[in-house]
């Protein structure tokens, strides 16, 4: 063999060796840009070590961080897939088959029952990589499931909410979800069971205009976004410069529209409190 085809070889070698190398060993922080080692970020509850921004996170990850074990995933409601025939660049159906290929759950919102540090509790995850977390017939059917599971084992009901709004290839369908979910709720405060809302970033559109903001207790992660109409929308129909940090849950908390910002590796011991108060204060 010629030194030209050893080299040759060598060189090869070389390059399927990085071949091997896996591509997600890394992540870019969205707020700060550092690059951050995955497992490293991962052990930290997905929140950037170097500037403490919350990352998004999906619905078996958030049921781990707030359910103690033994939790039982809960089987979501079946609604007709294309209700109006939609199609934009791509079917309706086509654009849910990609996503319920590329998510665990068949649709944005999934509900589980277990317990909060001993707490029994309902837990609805919303999660925002199932097309933005839209909210659609399968979204509005989960909701009122969990509530009547929660009204059946005489329990609270929590929403994680995540969100851009109501899925428009359903249009008015869609927005029917609204009045619906708030009956869910009012069934659920007549009965005195408390329901508590997590929001994390973003909690936008229709769900804010519906039962992301009737909580009992509001609780927000730090930075999240949270709002009805974006805020190039506001701005230009007010025609007003919009003050720093709007509609970011520090701003919420300061006039009063959420309770509490609570950093997520504190939310489950923050959401158990929040739950034996009002399990107790419903005894008495």
């Amino acid at each position: 063999m010629s030194w030209l085809n050893k080299v040759r070889n060598s060189l090869s070698s070389l390059s399927a060796a990085k071949d091997d190398t896996p591509d997600n060993l890394w992540i870019k922080c969205k707020n700060c840009n550092e690059m951050l080692f995955a497992k490293e970020y991962e052990a930290n509850l997905s929140v950037c070590p170097r500037c403490d921004h919350h990352g998004r996170i999906g619905t078996d990850a958030r049921f781990a961080q707030l359910l103690d074990a033994g939790f039982k995933v809960l089987p979501s409601p079946k609604v007709k897939d294309d209700p109006l025939r939609f199609r934009d660049t791509k079917k309706y159906p086509d654009r849910m088959k990609a996503a319920r290929a590329a998510n665990p759950h068949p649709d944005a919102l999934t509900n589980a029952l277990g317990t909060v540090d001993g707490n029994k509790a309902v837990l609805g995850v919303q999660d925002f990589g199932f097309m933005g977390g839209s909210m659609g017939m399968a979204v509005g059917a989960a909701f009122v499931a969990g509530a009547e599971r929660a009204l059946k084992e005489k329990c609270a009901y929590v929403i994680v909410t995540a969100a851009g709004g109501a899925r428009m290839q359903e249009g008015i369908l869609s927005l029917m979800q609204m009045p619906k979910s708030t009956v869910a709720v009012r069934r659920l405060n007549a009965a005195g069971l408390p329901y508590i809302v997590i929001l994390t970033d973003p909690t936008t559109g229709g769900v804010t205009a519906s039962y992301a903001m009737l909580g009992d207790v509001q609780i927000a992660e730090p930075g999240c976004l949270i709002g009805f109409a974006g805020q190039r929308v506001i701005q230009d129909t007010i025609r007003e410069k919009l003050p720093e940090g709007f509609q970011r849950a520090e701003y919420l908390y300061d006039h009063g529209m959420v309770d509490m910002v609570v950093h997520r590796r504190d939310l489950k011991e923050r959401l158990a409190q929040v739950l034996s108060y009002l399990g107790a204060a419903r005894a008495a």
